[in-house]
Order: structure tokens, then C-alpha cells, then sequence
């Protein structure tokens, strides 16, 4: 049986990476072709010129266009692309030619079809014929009228009719594949993928669907302003074989949207760049030997399954190009995650852990009659601003309604999706279409070019009206909101509910191919509290038939209007608002995974107050008869309001000149007069720029000189730099007005946390501390991508690089970024520092990677130091060649040295495990077991228990607390630190600056081996996550095990009955808005002091909180009683191990501690992709009750034990080696 062209393709594409041709223009171009050519015989008498339209030549030259095919064969091409790019009706009728669009797509295909089957007759191997589908010449998103912007020169309709006559065309004349490239807009494609699924369907044919997008510029966007992930989720629906990019850009300016495409993508990749940028006269100049070395770098980096070249390629590009992938393997497939995956201009993916989703109520004209008014005026402008309230709100999603009566409702939809389409800001997020009326569905799903949510359809109509609209829902690519509505009527029960939703659920699986994530059921929330006995159960039974679609209908998503629940209580939004917070939290801990909410007007569920919330909760839960009427008796209860204010003071020393006062507040980081002062030395100075050279760079230098000699500490200098940073911002405007005056720096340095990592205090003291010593700071901030770090110094003409990071993965990021520095060919210096650095690690891994220097530093007082040498015109070199030779040393010694850990194989570790007398043990039951979320925890009563010498570790001081606040050198800065940071606390409790909220939970729970199971419930029937831990392989004295945590958890064998704990909590919520504020006053002191503090208060809240999990929550030490000493010593029974620190350095055990207790959806706290926490003041661990439980150190392990740690986690031997990577006892890459 012959195998189906699919077939072919998907073995191929397991075996090599494929390579598709170059351009057709360039090659056509190169001909020097005249009108005549254009014309041949059959249209020697047009109207109109034609030259130029190169489709055209399918019929009047093909011998040309079939030449230029067989070029491409034989440079290496396995398929080629048909000349049909312009071949639309839309292109042609610029040349009054429509008529012959199927006709010309038809002659195209088959001259591409003849030289394809003579290559493979001549060599025997397989040749595919690719029919294109070019974007035309219109945008269906964008308006040609900078005055109309609603307005569209081309219809989606359009769009669909001519991509249907050419796709017939390309199919009748041979075509293998038909490509939808060039997608500079993707309601456009959108259409032709519309078009395609009609005609193949129609034909009955399975024909392999490629779409290729096009990035535009820098921005990483289309043209019509999508991200590259966007893009993705708006086609994906159509499953094409290939999705890739193309046009626009060289190979070296697409690489970083190749990388993110191949990233989400679950499909081959494709990439046919240009042959680099053009020059000032549209030429491309890239030759064929530097543009196949960039395509070798996407293959190598595993990127890529296609290959090919646009705009200025041609045969010996496309045969570079195929000579430089032979023998590399192709990309592999990634399995992602089943999720709901959205778009507007940036994607939205719907993860099932993830926080709750809010669809903005306000643009919809049945629920706001503000937004009803203004469309009905058509004052579209003044609605707009409506959408974007509802964005910077909060909200994630818009849903948009225009079902009046008085109104044309798909004139009204039409015109305002085209302006949101016009407004970045708004349409960055998904879009709701909502409407009763299939009409305006309709009309709403052709304006928009991400992929929206349908809102909604039901089987009221019965189940062949419900398929007909969901298959053409499912075409346009559109998720669906699903109503609990059938023949008989709207579901007010439970089971009603149920299974109204089980039907539609597989009628639109096994039916219409949707997906189950695509499905989003909306099981009706009406009215409670109506004084009618039969209502009194509905947000109860909406709330249990959540739970029941996410048990048995998976994948599936629930969704509701909220306000519907407190339509009783119009007119008093306290309770209203009460209610709806009420509502959701019980709804959102079922399984609700979005909601119709106005985003600005929510309750906080422990803010309400504890009667109205009884009382609310009695209604929405149905637990009294009388609920409604206690609820009437409070609500006219419930109003407030809050002030605050702010002290000032003066000093003697203001007697003094100006140039001593300025110096005076330098030193002493006084800033209540600094403005004043700074004016005052201006009016003195002949330029402003003299009040910088002179007197404040005098009091910095000051400053500098006692910090190096140990005369000020670094929360004196971060003061001092506070105080400059007020200074020059308010001479910068006299400076921009002063043409001649320019501040001159001793050096640009650019400083970033690297990708995947959030922590930043020490990174930016080092800033503070560069720019007191008078050297400019470009500081990029947290998680920053390599490109970012690498662009911008590009831009900005850095002479140093600095990268920082505290948690393991970041260890990988920095070398990948010394990869691409070395690889785009720079020099600068690079700077390394953070908690998980070391000097080892830089001259083993960082500097191997990159020829420019690398130095470790190891703190901020060692900063200026390093800084200063390197950019030394006379100890530069001597500097950077010492440095050289040290890291040469460090890696002699490191690979010739015998490496300490693994002593012991693994086999020989679990032999010698703690042991213990199960048997005769009774492993202690909590309390309370199950997930208990602490939200808003009081903050005061987290004080007693903060650990104060981190907090002075931070600021470089060393020693014991409280000693250091005496120490007779450095006491009085340590003290007055510590006042700082006393009075600060004051006001972060006072004025309820940060938020501390945390989510505990003790599971049953055994361990099997180096594991240990969680059990789903106490009937330990059911497994419901697996924990893995590592083990010791040092060789051990006599007597001593080698410890792994799931030793000390009962086996699953022993018949005990045993418990394990996790916890989550944060201190840094609402940090950002006052870090913000502090950074805009050039008030890094204060900015600093706050996260620091923000960490302490962290990890005074997991003390605090293992404290109440021992004595209340699992109880079994109630009886204990120690001080703050005694914690920080470690005195308690237990521990309170996390992931990434010794006893359990694989980061990514957080994965599964944040789905056993849904961390994201009770607190609000997050992983990154390197599993850093944020915000970065947070601690997450376990809770081991076994009285003998300790902390220990896995330190170094073999590979015998990565390859069964990576057999039990369900993962490969390098991605464990990666992330395990500072514990390997062996080289990486050792086989």
C-alpha cells in the first residue's frame, strides 16, 4: 500500500532535517525579463502593464518558472514551492486578471509537479511540490485610513473565497502540501486556513497544511503586532504538518522567534529566512556561505526540521544550506501540556494549576448600561476607554456583547473589534465574543485574529444546530463557552447540570474534534437570596457541579457570569462585592477556571468583615433556611473609609557653606535637603554639569574613600547613593538644556539577573556601589532573557557585562549567555557573582565558553575594585591575563584532581540507609489534615520571629547578632542599619505595605524506596503525586547512614500509617508598587532595605508557620516551648526541608509541591521556568515529623544514582544533569 504523503513526511522529518527551496522572485528578477515575456501571445492585447506580475509567467514562460524549479531540485531541495504567491484574486486584480486566479494555480502546480517527478525519477529520492498561498496585498486587521480606523479594504468573506479558488487550483495541478507563508497578518490566514479545511473536506482528501509567519522587525512581532507564541495559539487549531517563519528578517535576526516557536510549537518547524537584511538599495548581500553557517547553528541547537532560503536566496544558497544540515539531527517533537491556549496580540495559556481567570464584564451592553449608552451614541472612542479600564484592571480576558435591541448588533460587533484590533493595550489580551445570536458569533469570529473564546452555544436547538456551530467555531479556530441549556431548558439542578454538560462533552469530542481543552462549560450561576425557597440551592449547585465536570470530564474548563449570583442585591455593592468574593473562593477551590467578573470591584475574602462573611457564605452555601433573611438584616451595615500621613525634621549643620553641605549629605545620606542645596550650588555653578564634577562628585569620592578603607559599610554608601541620584535628576533638565555640558562616566556597565531567576538585592547593591565610584549602570532587572542582556549592551555601548543569580538553573543561563556573547563575536568583559556562584564554577564552565574575560566577584566591596582594573588602560591586560592563567589552574586542578562524593555507588548508599524500628513506632496523625491557606497573615505577629544576621549578611556585615550592633568598629553603621530597618518595619505594619499570605497541607503519605507516595486520601487507596528524593553517596564512619528524606517517612511495607507536609509562603506581596516608587525617587536604599526585609519576614512566616504545624496543626510536639534562639538554632523536633537546598537540591520537586497544594490559586505565588519562586520573598519546603529527622547535605552523586533518579522522575539523563548540575560528582559529559 502506498504510503500517504503525511506518512512520507512525518518518516522523513524522524530521519534528517528536510530543505526546502530559495526564492522565486530573486531568481525571476535575475532573468531581466520585459513586458513581453509577461504578456506571451494570450494576453498581448491587456489594458494594463503586467510585467511584474511573476505568477503570471506559470503561463506565458513555464519552461522559465519550471528551470528554476530544477535549479533548486538539484541544489538539494526536497520540496519546492509553487509560483503562485500573488496568485489571488485580490493580487491579480491589479491586473485585471481574477478571472484566471484557479487556472493560474493549477499551471503552477503542475509545472512544479514535472521537474519534482523527474528529480525523483532521475536519483530515486522523494520530491514534494508545496502550493503556496501568499498573504495578498490587504490586511483584514489593520485599516488602511489612519482617520477611520474601524475601517478594512479587504473582507475575511473575500479572503476565504479566493484562498478557496487557488487551493483548488494548487490541488488539481499536483500539489503535495499547501502553504499558507508570509503571514504578516493572521486573520488573513486565518481565512485561508478557513478556506482549506471547506475544500478539503469538500474533496475528501488529507493534504498536509504548512503555515509560515513572518516577524517583522526587532519587535519580535507581526505585522499586525503578535508575538510569536500568539501566532501559534491562533493557528494551531488547523494541526498543520509544518508551522515555521519566514521574510522580513536575515537568519541571525529570526533566531531568537525560531527558538520560541520551536519552544511551544508541538509540530515541525520550519525556517526560510531572507539572505540577511537589505541594503539602502533593497538588495540582499548575505552570501551563501555565511547564511548556511547561521542554519547549521539552528540545526545544531536543535531548532529546526526544515530548512530553506526567501527574499535573495537561490541554488547555491539552498545547496550551502542543504551541504550544512547533512547528518544533523532534526528537531524532536516536545509533548506540551494539554491546556487552554489563547491569544490576542500575546498568548494567554490557561494552565489548570494556574491563577484564576478574569473575563472584564464592562464592555457589554445587557450588563453595563454605561457601555450600552455610548455604543448607542456611537461614541466608540469613550467605549474603548471602557476595554481598557477593564485590561489595566486586571482583567485577562474581554468579553464583548451587543445584543440590544434598539442596536444593529453585528454592525456594532464589526466595528468594535475592528477598533480594539487598532488599540496594542487591549487587544494584547484574548477576546470573548458573546452574543445570543449566531449571526453576530459570526460576524465577531471573521474581525479577529487571535484566538478568541466563543461565548457561547447549547443544545437548545437540538444536537445537529449544536454541531453545525461548533464545527465552524472549531474552523475559525475559536475556543467555546458550552451553556447548561438544552431542548428542555436552562439546568437549575446539579444533575441537570451534569448532564446537559456530559452530552455536549462528547457530541464535541467525538463529533466536531474540539479538543477538551477548547471547552469551556458555563453550568449557569443565577440568582440567590430572591426570597424563593428553590433558589436557595443554585450557587451551591453550580459550585458541586464544577467539582463534578472537573472530575469527570477532563480537560474541560468552567467558566460563569458571577454578578448573576448577587442580582438580589443590586443597588448595594458592598454586598454585592461580598457576595461575589464569597462565591468565587468557594467556586475557584472546586475547579472554576475563569470568570465574567468586573476585575476592579472584588472583595478580599479575609478582608470581609466576619459577620457579613458568615452570612454570605450561609446563602451561597445554602447552610440555613433563614439565610436570606439574617443576610437582609446586615447589609445596610457595611461602609467605610482610610487616611494616612507622613512626618519631616532639620538639622544644625544647614549652617554650613553649600559645597560642605552637599558633602555633608553625601556622606551622611541625608536627602530632606538635597533639592534646596542642588539649586543653590547651581545658581552658584557658571554650568550645571560643574555641581556634578564639583561638589557632589567630591562628596562621592569622599564616600568612595571610606568605604575603601573600611570606614563606611555598604548600607551607609546605598544611602549615599540615594542622595546623588536625587541630586543630578534634578540638575538633568538644566543639563539637557546646557548643550555643552555632558556627564562623563568612568564606565558603562550593564548588570542583570539572568533568565529564570528573580533575586536581586545583591545585584543591586553592586549597581549602587559602581555608580557611587562614578561609573554609569544600565540595571536590566530580574529574569532577563540572554538576547535582551546581549542587545542591549549592543545598543547601548556597554564596556562591561554582569550577571548575577541565586539559584542553581541560573548557573546554566550564565553559561549559555557566555555561549552567545562568544558566538556574536563580543569582548567585553563579563562579570559573575550571586549566592550559587563560585570561582570553580566560573573557570570550569563560564569561561571555557567565552574568549573575552571573565572574572568571578564575589561581593560588592570586591566590585569597584575588579571594575576599576578592567577598564585600566595600563593594569587592564595584566589584570585580565591574571585572571586568565588562575581560571587555567583552577580547571588543571579540577579535572586532574580525584573528585570527592560519590565514594559509595548507590546500591553500596541504600545499603547503609537509616534504619529504624518501625515496627514498634507509631508515626503521629495531625490535627488537621488536609490544605489549610493562610491569606493576609498578620505581619506583627511574624516580627518576634525574624532571623536578624542574614538580613546584616546581606549588607556584607559578618559576625552574630546582636553582637554586631557593638562591635567597635563597625557597630555604629550595623546599628543604625538596624534602627533604619526597625523603623521601616514600623511602617510596613502600619501602613500595610506588604502582604503575607501561605498555604500548608499534611498528607497521608509511605515511602517506597528513595521515594515517597501521597496518598489522595486517608483510605490510601489512590496515588496522587510522588515525591523523589536523592541520597548520600559518601562513605560514611561507622555507624553513620547515608541519609535520603524518604527515610524518614514509614515504608510503604511497614503497614504504619505515616504523614508528610508542605508549605508555601510569601512576604512579598504588594512589594512591586512601593519598589517602584522608591526606584522612581532614586531612593535605592530604602528599595533595597525593603526587599531584604520582605525576605526576612518570609522566613520569619515558615518559622512561624512550622511552629503552629508542630504544636496545633499536626500536633505532635503541642507542649513545646522555645524562644526565637532556639529556632534559629534548629532546637525543634522535625524539619522543614526546600527544594534546592541540600537535603533536597532538586528544584524541581517545587513542580509537584505547587500542584499538591495549588500554591498559584491560594497565594498567589509562582514559578518561573527555573522554578524560582515569585515574589522572591518566599519559602516553600516539607514537613518530616520522625524524631530523628535532620537536616544533611546530599552533596556530590554518581551517575549510577542520576540515571535511576532520572528512571523515577520519568526524565532524561541530560535534563537531570542539568538541573542537578552543581551536585554531579562526575563531568557532564562523561559517558
Amino acid at each position: 500500500m502506498t504510503k500517504s504523503t503525511r506518512t512520507l513526511l512525518t518518516e522523513l522529518m524522524s530521519e534528517r532535517i528536510l530543505v526546502l527551496d530559495g526564492a522565486m522572485g530573486t531568481m525571476i528578477q535575475g532573468l531581466n525579463l520585459q513586458e513581453a515575456d509577461f504578456r506571451g501571445d494570450r494576453f498581448a492585447e491587456s489594458e494594463q502593464d503586467l510585467a511584474g506580475n511573476n505568477d503570471l509567467l506559470c503561463l506565458t514562460r513555464p519552461e522559465l518558472i519550471e528551470d528554476i524549479h530544477r535549479q533548486y531540485l538539484q541544489a538539494g531541495a526536497d520540496i519546492i514551492e509553487t509560483n503562485t504567491f500573488n496568485a489571488t484574486a485580490i493580487s491579480q486584480a491589479d491586473y485585471g486578471l481574477e478571472s484566471i486566479v484557479r487556472e493560474l494555480n493549477c499551471a503552477a502546480a503542475a509545472i512544479a509537479r514535472r521537474a519534482a517527478d523527474a528529480a525523483l525519477a532521475a536519483d530515486g529520492r522523494p520530491r514534494f511540490v508545496a502550493g503556496v498561498l501568499g498573504p495578498t496585498n490587504r490586511t483584514a486587521s489593520i485599516s488602511p485610513d489612519v482617520s477611520d480606523p474601524a475601517a478594512r479594504n479587504v473582507e475575511f468573506d473575500q479572503l476565504v473565497e479566493t484562498y478557496a479558488d487557488a487551493a483548488h487550483g494548487l490541488l488539481e495541478g499536483g500539489s503535495d502540501i499547501l502553504l499558507v507563508e508570509t503571514v504578516f497578518d493572521t486573520l488573513n490566514a486565518k481565512a485561508a486556513l478557513f478556506a482549506l479545511a471547506g475544500v478539503l473536506e469538500e474533496l475528501d482528501r488529507d493534504v498536509p497544511i504548512m503555515v509560515s509567519g513572518t516577524i517583522t522587525d526587532a519587535s519580535g512581532r507581526t505585522l499586525s503586532g503578535q508575538t510569536t507564541e500568539a501566532f501559534w495559539n491562533s493557528v494551531s487549531h488547523a494541526s498543520p504538518l509544518f508551522v515555521g517563519l519566514n521574510c522580513a528578517l536575515g537568519a541571525e535576526q529570526l533566531r531568537p522567534y525560531v527558538a520560541e516557536l520551536s519552544r511551544v510549537a508541538d509540530t515541525f518547524v520550519s525556517v526560510h529566512p531572507n539572505a540577511g537584511l537589505p541594503n539602502e538599495f533593497g538588495d540582499y548581500e548575505q552570501d551563501a556561505d555565511t547564511m548556511a553557517s547561521l542554519i547549521r547553528e539552528f540545526a545544531e541547537e536543535g531548532l529546526v526540521n526544515m530548512v530553506g532560503g526567501c527574499c535573495g536566496t537561490t541554488p547555491e544558497h539552498i545547496a550551502r544550506m542543504a551541504d550544512s544540515v547533512r547528518g544533523l539531527a532534526p528537531r524532536a517533537l516536545p509533548e506540551q501540556p494539554t491546556r487552554c491556549r489563547l491569544a490576542g496580540l500575546e498568548p494567554l495559556n490557561i494552565d489548570p494549576d494556574g491563577l484564576f481567570v478574569n473575563v472584564g464584564e464592562r464592555t457589554n451592553v445587557t450588563g453595563s448600561a454605561r457601555f450600552r449608552k455610548l455604543i448607542e451614541a456611537d461614541d466608540f472612542d469613550t467605549a474603548l476607554e471602557v476595554a481598557r479600564q477593564q485590561v489595566e484592571n486586571g482583567a485577562q480576558i474581554i468579553d464583548v456583547n451587543m445584543d440590544e435591541g434598539m442596536l444593529d448588533s453585528a454592525a456594532a460587533m464589526r466595528k468594535f473589534l475592528n477598533l480594539v484590533a487598532g488599540e496594542p493595550d487591549i487587544a494584547r489580551v484574548p477576546l470573548m465574543i458573546d452574543s445570543s445570536r449566531w449571526d453576530v458569533l459570526q460576524t465577531g469570529l471573521k474581525c479577529v485574529q487571535g484566538k478568541p473564546i466563543v461565548n457561547s452555544i447549547s443544545l437548545k436547538e437540538g444536537e445537529e444546530e449544536f454541531l453545525r456551530q461548533a464545527r465552524l467555531i472549531r474552523r475559525h479556530g475559536a475556543a467555546v463557552i458550552v451553556m447548561a441549556f438544552d431542548e428542555q431548558g436552562q439546568a437549575e439542578t446539579r444533575d441537570r447540570r451534569m448532564a446537559i454538560c456530559e452530552r455536549a462533552y462528547g457530541l464535541l469530542t467525538e463529533k466536531a474534534g474540539f479538543p477538551a481543552s477548547d471547552i469551556i462549560f458555563d453550568p449557569n450561576i443565577f440568582a440567590v437570596a430572591t426570597g424563593i425557597r428553590e433558589h436557595d440551592r443554585y450557587a451551591l449547585d453550580f459550585i458541586e457541579a464544577t467539582a463534578a465536570i472537573k472530575d469527570r470530564l477532563p480537560g474541560a474548563l468552567v467558566s460563569g457570569g458571577v454578578s448573576n449570583v448577587s442580582f438580589s442585591f443590586r443597588g448595594n455593592n458592598a454586598v454585592r462585592e461580598a457576595m461575589h468574593s464569597v462565591f468565587l473562593y468557594h467556586a475557584i477551590r472546586a475547579g472554576m477556571d475563569m470568570g465574567i467578573v468586573n476585575a476592579g470591584q472584588l472583595a478580599i475574602y479575609e478582608d470581609i468583615d466576619d459577620r457579613l462573611r458568615e452570612a454570605v457564605e450561609d446563602v451561597i452555601l445554602a447552610r440555613r433556611d433563614d439565610a436570606t433573611d439574617r443576610l437582609l438584616a446586615l447589609a445596610a451595615e457595611f461602609q467605610g473609609t482610610a487616611g494616612a500621613a507622613e512626618p519631616a525634621e532639620k538639622l544644625a549643620w544647614r549652617q554650613m557653606p553649600v559645597e560642605e553641605r552637599l558633602t555633608h549629605a553625601l556622606v551622611k545620606g541625608i536627602e530632606e535637603f538635597i533639592v534646596e542645596d542642588t539649586e543653590e550650588a547651581r545658581k552658584k555653578a557658571a554650568r550645571p554639569l560643574e555641581v556634578i564634577e564639583g561638589p557632589l562628585m567630591d562628596g562621592m569620592n569622599h564616600v568612595g574613600d571610606l568605604f575603601g578603607a573600611g570606614q563606611m559599610f555598604l548600607p551607609q554608601v546605598v544611602k549615599s547613593a540615594r542622595v546623588m541620584k536625587k541630586a543630578v535628576a534634578y540638575l538633568v533638565p538644566f543639563l539637557d538644556a546646557d548643550e555643552s555640558g555632558k556627564k562623563k562616566a568612568k564606565g558603562k556597565i550593564l548588570l542583570a539577573t539572568v533568565k529564570g531567576d528573580v533575586h536581586d538585592i545583591g545585584k543591586n547593591i553592586v549597581g549602587v556601589v559602581l555608580q557611587c565610584n562614578s561609573f554609569e549602570v544600565i540595571d536590566l532587572g530580574v529574569m532577563v532573557p540572554a538576547d535582551k542582556i546581549l542587545d542591549t549592551a549592543a545598543q547601548e555601548g556597554v564596556d562591561i557585562i554582569g550577571l548575577s543569580g541565586l539559584i542553581t538553573p541560573s548557573l546554566d543561563e550564565m553559561v549559555r549567555v557566555a555561549e552567545e556573547m562568544e558566538r556574536r563575536g563580543l569582548d567585553q568583559p563579563l562579570l559573575i557573582g550571586g549566592a550559587t556562584t563560585s570561582p570553580a564554577h566560573t573557570a570550569v564552565k563560564i569561561d571555557p565558553a567565552y574568549s573575552g574575560p571573565v572574572i568571578y566577584v564575589k561581593d560588592a566591596s570586591r566590585s569597584v575594585g575588579v571594575v576599576q582594573k578592567l577598564i585600566s588602560e595600563t593594569e587592564g591586560e595584566a589584570f585580565t591575563s591574571e585572571i586568565a592563567k588562575a581560571h587555567a589552574r583552577k580547571r588543571e586542578l579540577h579535572g586532574g584532581r580525584s573528585r570527592k562524593g560519590p565514594e559509595l555507588s548507590l546500591e553500596q548508599a541504600r545499603n547503609n540507609r537509616f534504619t529504624w524500628p518501625w515496627e514498634s513506632y507509631s508515626p503521629p496523625s495531625p490535627a488537621h489534615p488536609g490544605i489549610e491557606v493562610f491569606s493576609e497573615y498578620p505581619l506583627d505577629q511574624l516580627v518576634s520571629y525574624i532571623d536578624w544576621m542574614p538580613f546584616f549578611n546581606a549588607w556584607e556585615f559578618s559576625g552574630r547578632f546582636p553582637d554586631i550592633l557593638d562591635d567597635p568598629v563597625r557597630g555604629p553603621a550595623a546599628r543604625s542599619l538596624y534602627d533604619d530597618a526597625r523603623s521601616m518595619l514600623r511602617k510596613i505594619l502600619e501602613e500595610g505595605w506588604l502582604r503575607a499570605s501561605g498555604v500548608i497541607g499534611l498528607f497521608p503519605a509511605a515511602s517506597v524506596g528513595d521515594d515517597v507516595l501521597i496518598y489522595a486520601d486517608e483510605n490510601r487507596k489512590q496515588v496522587a503525586h510522588r515525591l523523589h528524593f536523592l541520597r548520600e553517596q559518601r562513605k560514611k564512619p561507622s555507624g553513620k547512614p547515608n541519609l535520603c528524606l524518604a527515610d524518614y517517612v514509614a515504608p510503604e511495607d511497614s503497614g504504619k500509617r505515616d504523614w508528610i507536609g508542605a508549605f508555601a509562603v510569601t512576604a512579598g506581596l504588594g512589594i512591586e508598587t512601593h519598589v517602584e516608587r522608591m526606584e522612581a525617587e532614586h531612593d535605592d536604599y530604602h528599595a533595597i532595605l525593603l526587599k531584604a526585609l520582605a525576605d526576612r519576614l518570609a522566613e520569619a512566616f515558615a518559622e512561624r508557620m512550622h511552629e503552629r504545624v508542630r504544636q496545633e496543626y499536626w500536633g505532635y510536639v503541642p507542649g513545646e516551648d522555645l524562644d526565637n534562639e532556639s529556632l534559629i538554632r534548629e532546637e525543634y523536633a522535625g524539619i522543614r526541608p526546600a527544594p534546592g537546598y541540600p537535603a533536597c537540591p532538586d528544584h524541581l520537586q517545587k513542580e509537584t509541591l505547587w500542584k499538591l497544594l495549588d500554591v498559584e490559586a491560594a497565594v498567589g505565588m509562582r514559578l518561573t521556568e527555573s522554578y524560582a519562586m515569585w515574589p522572591a520573598a518566599s519559602v516553600s519546603g516539607f514537613y518530616f515529623s520522625h524524631p530523628e529527622s535532620r537536616y544533611f547535605s546530599v552533596g556530590k552523586i554518581g551517575r549510577d544514582q542520576v540515571e535511576d533518579y532520572a528512571n523515577r522522575c520519568g526524565l532524561g539523563v541530560s535534563e537531570v544533569e542539568y538541573w542537578l548540575g552543581p551536585i554531579l560528582g562526575y563531568p557532564r559529559d562523561a559517558a
